[in-house]
């Protein structure tokens, strides 16, 4: 058996080995089944946490989402990264006949043929992406948004240098790898609190010999901190939100409400024009959002008379009541869903599967809303002004 790629550590009478694999190589699959086979731990942690494991399980199938619970409790972002990691790797697939995750899917596999205990050692991959959302600021996440979409679209082709490099990364890694040149604090959410989490639960992993099947850029981190004790509820704490946004959000309706109050006071008729350009600046945006989106006729409607009410009130989006009412009258099939991953490959696929056109709908209904927000409170500012002078 090569020992190549193969780290053994020894920790209070418990062997420890590290395969460091290549999440794009079906040689790292090979060397994963020839280790388990031979060694017989009485434990085996992989790089998945149960969401991903259970992906892997169902064969990365859609069909059980519901769409109204992701519009409802605002998952749209991270379907989009999701979608973008499937896409993602159905590229490479492609082009190159891997399957990426091939070894995690071996680990598994081995361990329930020998007997041993299989440990879902990662951190959940929605409070990664939770914290790696809290440390960017508006322009960081609108950049992090832009590189996904950019991502799901893309038709580029990967490199033989580039799939090289990402044989020493995990699929998040190198999909925000570029990202994370931009913004190096991310490192630490997306790669040295991971090694934290990874560490400690292997360690503590069942048995007296344990199997970890790894991504090999995470060896040399885990092999550093797992001397040291880690607390996991720690790292797995959502970050708190910041009040700034909150604040913003109620000080800039407040604003409006006040004017367009203080102008009908004075000046009944320019008040009204004042909420007539409010309300159509505000719905004709939003309404074009979705109409670009593809939207039923009945959901473009509900964006333009949703969007100059939401606009004042943080806690709702446009968005939300036009993707209810698209998904509503343009419902979903199981087919849709099962179909989700591969047709967001193309961007006809993606205006055409019903599912990706509710979150279209969702995106740029709230994306209309809110450039008519800034073009419509501009107006109103302006008629507030020429009345007060």
């Amino acid at each position: 058996m090569t020992e190549e790629n193969i780290t053994r550590l020894h920790m209070n009478h418990k062997e420890i080995i590290l395969i460091g694999t290549a999440h794009v190589s079906k040689q790292s699959a090979e060397q994963v089944k020839e280790v388990i086979e031979a060694e017989k731990p009485d434990s085996v942690c992989i790089e998945l946490d149960e969401a991903r494991y259970q992906s892997i399980k169902e064969g990365n199938s859609w069909k059980d989402m519901d769409i109204f619970k992701v519009i409802k409790e605002k998952r749209a972002t991270l379907l989009l990264m999701n979608l973008a990691i499937s896409s993602f790797q159905k590229r490479m697939a492609k082009q190159f006949g891997i399957n990426a995750g091939q070894e995690m899917i071996q680990g598994m596999e081995s361990a329930e043929e020998i007997g041993a205990e299989l440990v879902l050692a990662d951190r959940n991959i929605q409070i990664t992406f939770a914290r790696i959302w809290g440390n960017l600021g508006l322009k960081g996440k609108s950049i992090l948004l832009t590189q996904i979409m950019a991502s799901i679209f893309s038709k580029e082709e990967i490199s033989e240098a580039e799939l090289e490099k990402m044989k020493q990364q995990d699929t998040i890694n190198a999909m925000l790898q570029e990202f994370t040149e931009h913004f190096p604090r991310l490192k630490k959410p997306l790669i040295d609190e991971r090694d934290q989490f990874l560490s400690q639960k292997i360690k503590t992993a069942p048995g007296d010999k344990v199997v970890a099947v790894l991504g090999a850029a995470h060896v040399p981190g885990i092999t550093k901190e797992i001397e040291k004790n880690h607390d996991l509820e720690k790292l797995s704490i959502r970050p708190p939100k910041s009040n700034v946004p909150k604040i913003i959000g109620w000080s800039i309706p407040i604003l409006i409400i006040a004017m367009i109050a203080y102008t009908f006071i004075s000046n009944p008729a320019a008040g009204w024009q004042q909420t007539i350009s409010w309300v159509l600046w505000n719905g004709s945006f939003s309404a074009l959002g979705t109409l670009f989106a593809l939207g039923h006729p009945l959901a473009i409607v509900t964006s333009f008379i949703a969007a100059p009410i939401t606009s004042l009130n943080p806690l709702l989006a446009a968005g939300w009541f036009a993707g209810i009412v698209q998904a509503y009258f343009s419902r979903p099939t199981v087919r849709d869903f099962e179909n989700l991953a591969e047709d967001v490959f193309t961007v006809k696929g993606f205006w055409q599967n019903k599912v990706s056109r509710v979150l279209l709908v969702v995106v740029l209904a709230n994306i209309g809303s809110s450039i008519g927000t800034f073009v419509g409170g501009f107006d109103v500012v302006r008629l507030f002004l020429d009345n007060l002078f």
